[in-house]
């Protein structure tokens, strides 16, 4: 495993994109515990996009435009989805430290479903991963193992720390009630425009 790859993968997970944002806006709303959740979530949405990429399903993913299609305007329903939740909590002032442990079962889920109806990762991941795979390797499937699993333990790891963040700053917007619903509704905004951008995504 290469220095290069640590380094560009880094880079890759520290960079804002959807899980980012659900994790930030679970611990925010939600608290420590739920923005770990999220983490996981995300951090297990994208197993089937590198199991996917490994196996080579992804180039019938990429061949098809009926399969792409169908997998990317759910994702973008499901974006719309949250959006919608989270426009809707914002009227009812909702900030709870108090989730209880089905409610982590759903923002996990939530979270595999952000990343498992994103077609995009299943390409990005087609292209990455075999970049950093020895020309020496006779059996490049054990290297492809190690690469993924060293993806998701990144993840993991930068995702949870995003959701401290957002924790550690969770006091001050409790404050003030006017402050919880616009930043929930300008977190709605910001799903509702993945959302579109997703829909306007092309193979």
């Amino acid at each position: 495993m290469s220095l290069e790859f640590l380094i560009t993968s880094l880079i890759i997970v520290l960079i804002p994109g959807t899980g980012v944002i659900y994790t930030v806006s679970t611990g925010l709303f939600l608290g420590w515990r739920a923005s770990v959740a999220a983490a996981v979530g995300c951090t297990l949405g994208i197993v089937p996009h590198l199991i996917a990429s490994i196996l080579g399903l992804t180039a019938i993913l990429h061949m098809s435009a009926l399969a792409f299609q169908t997998m990317k305007y759910a994702g973008v329903l499901f974006l719309l989805y949250l959006a919608w939740s989270l426009w809707r909590d914002a009227d009812a002032l909702q900030m709870d430290s108090t989730v209880g442990r089905r409610n982590h079962r759903q923002i996990v889920v939530r979270g595999i479903l952000i990343n498992i109806l994103n077609p995009k990762l299943s390409l990005f991941f087609l292209a990455f991963l075999p970049q950093f795979i020895s020309h020496q390797s006779s059996e490049p499937l054990p290297e492809l193992l190690l690469l993924s699993a060293v993806f998701m333990a990144m993840t993991l790891v930068v995702f949870v720390a995003y959701g401290a963040m957002a924790h550690a700053v969770r006091r001050y917007a409790t404050r003030s009630p006017r402050a919880v619903r616009w930043l929930q509704r300008g977190f709605a905004g910001i799903f509702a425009l993945l959302g579109a951008r997703l829909a306007m995504t092309e193979r």
